[in-house]
């Protein structure tokens, strides 16, 4: 009877929250530009100014990645969405267009739910929060219940500064009684405008089946080929500090690296050089019976754990100084757990003959698993890396930088997201890294410049009788030049 109630109640919470968020969320709609951006920045600097403390409770909570590059993600959340969205427009008239004679209005979609997963939480906060504030809405969070006390901090952090600066109470909230039951509710209800879905299969494919318009991302699995022509050192660097970046919590981080026989010992050799421990046979079979259980899935324990505690829960004995585990791998599908998705510092590791076998190599992966997220290239060929750019079902190939900083735009220029979509391919709504564009719709103020004539004229339809009736000089002009032409 405690469950039902512990129902009962997180539904009735979702529903209060939902009210205030739709009352919140007109006030958001009439305030200006300026008031919208003071709103963002002051939220901004407050998560920045807590992002070590959030980013404690996040790592003591959970149990995963490191509290140090959680600060990091907290920053990135902040300061560096931040400067990235603030000039943006995203109120009123965003464009205006006099030579086609178009305006468009920026909308906001309204009240948008955003589901939060235990790996990135208090980062994922700061995030969402942003994007959506910046983009005229008001947001209700679903936290994971693994990290629900770390996500009601930060919620409770942007409250704080989004109230001080003007917004309306009830622009940020989040669910203090989690259950599948009330998420489900809050993504069915009827104030429910969109839903913004980061977690696992389960949570995005029950978003997008909902009913209600969702942005979802799916797993990613990114291969990473280092081409004959990579400079290796470099390469295994980007790929060392990637996968131990947060114990490679980060869904963009590798999953497998992919070398070519010319070079696979001189790419052993300088990974084992910065920190990899490669796993003989038996001990690889013995790691893959503990990471993959009976269901099919990973298990929970080795995501963002250390090697060293990886492998005490797997029995094995791996040297203090090592910081990734990595074994050689032949086969890809669901059986075999080093070519899929880990969320841990492990990697398999292929070797084929030349990049062609690579590239059909990945894509092999991708279909797998990660179809429409991301992948790398380690390469100095320009035309290597465009037939990679051709081919592959991502809708990210990196080159030449980490992973999981690259793929949400801390080394690149990718737009900077902690919600990476995937696209069609890997059942996404959208390709896109998400920012405040993907969070209003645009209204299009259109001007007529033709009419019924014109499209006549062009289609070679007009008739005597259309020109008796007034037919512009342009446009007997343009029927004289039609005749002569078909005359020459």
């Amino acid at each position: 009877m405690e469950l039902v109630d512990k129902d009962l109640r997180s539904i009735q919470e979702v529903r209060t929250l939902i009210r205030e968020a739709k009352v919140a969320q007109e006030t958001l709609a009439t305030l200006s530009q300026q008031a919208i951006d003071h709103i963002v920045e002051v939220v901004a600097k407050a998560a920045y100014e807590d992002r070590e403390r959030l980013a404690k409770l996040a790592n003591e909570e959970t149990g995963f990645g490191i509290w140090q590059d959680k600060v990091m993600k907290n920053a990135f959340a902040s300061k560096y969405v931040y400067e990235y969205i603030k000039d943006m427009k995203t109120v009123g008239v965003v464009n205006d267009d006099p030579v086609k004679k178009i305006t468009e209005v920026a909308v906001p979609v309204g009240v948008v739910a955003g589901l939060v997963p235990s790996t990135n939480p208090t980062s994922t906060v700061i995030y969402k929060s942003l994007i959506a504030l910046k983009a005229g809405n008001s947001i209700v969070f679903s936290p994971h219940p693994n990290a629900l006390n770390a996500i009601i901090e930060t919620v409770k952090t942007i409250q704080k500064a989004a109230e001080a600066a003007g917004a309306p109470k009830g622009s940020v909230s989040v669910m203090s009684t989690p259950t599948m039951q009330g998420t489900h509710e809050l993504m069915t209800n009827k104030d429910t405008n969109l839903i913004l879905a980061t977690g696992g299969n389960a949570m995005v494919k029950a978003a997008y089946s909902s009913g209600t318009p969702a942005i979802g991302v799916g797993p990613g699995n990114g291969p990473a080929f280092i081409e004959r022509s990579a400079n290796i050192p470099a390469a295994v660097k980007c790929i060392m500090d990637s996968k131990t970046f947060d114990n490679g919590t980060i869904c963009a981080s590798e999953q497998s690296i992919v070398v070519e026989t010319v070079n696979k010992e001189a790419v052993k050799q300088e990974l084992i050089k910065q920190g990899a421990y490669f796993l003989s046979e038996s001990e690889a079979d013995k790691l893959a019976k503990f990471i993959l259980r009976s269901n099919g899935t990973m298990n929970p324990q080795i995501v963002g754990r250390s090697v060293q505690h990886i492998a005490k829960l797997a029995g094995l004995t791996i040297p203090a100084d090592r910081r990734v585990i990595i074994a050689e791998e032949t086969h890809v599908g669901p059986k075999y757990p080093y070519s899929r998705e880990k969320l841990a510092p492990i990697l398999a590791f292929y070797t084929v003959n030349n990049w062609e076998e690579a590239c059909d190599l990945s894509i092999q992966i991708l279909n797998g698993e990660g179809a429409g997220h991301t992948m790398l290239i380690h390469s100095e060929n320009r035309d290597i890396i465009r037939e990679f750019g051709l081919k592959k079902p991502v809708s990210r190939l990196l080159v030449n930088t980490p992973g999981s900083l690259g793929g949400i735009g801390g080394t690149t220029n990718l737009v900077p997201a902690l919600t990476l979509g995937c696209g069609a391919v890997g059942g996404s709504s959208t390709s896109d890294n998400i920012g405040p564009e993907n969070l209003f719709n645009l209204r299009r103020i259109a001007y007529g410049v033709r009419d019924l004539a014109d499209l006549r004229a062009a289609e070679g339809q007009t008739t005597a009788a259309t020109c008796e009736s007034g037919a512009s000089n342009e446009l007997i002009d343009t029927l004289v030049a039609q005749v002569l032409a078909r005359l020459q």
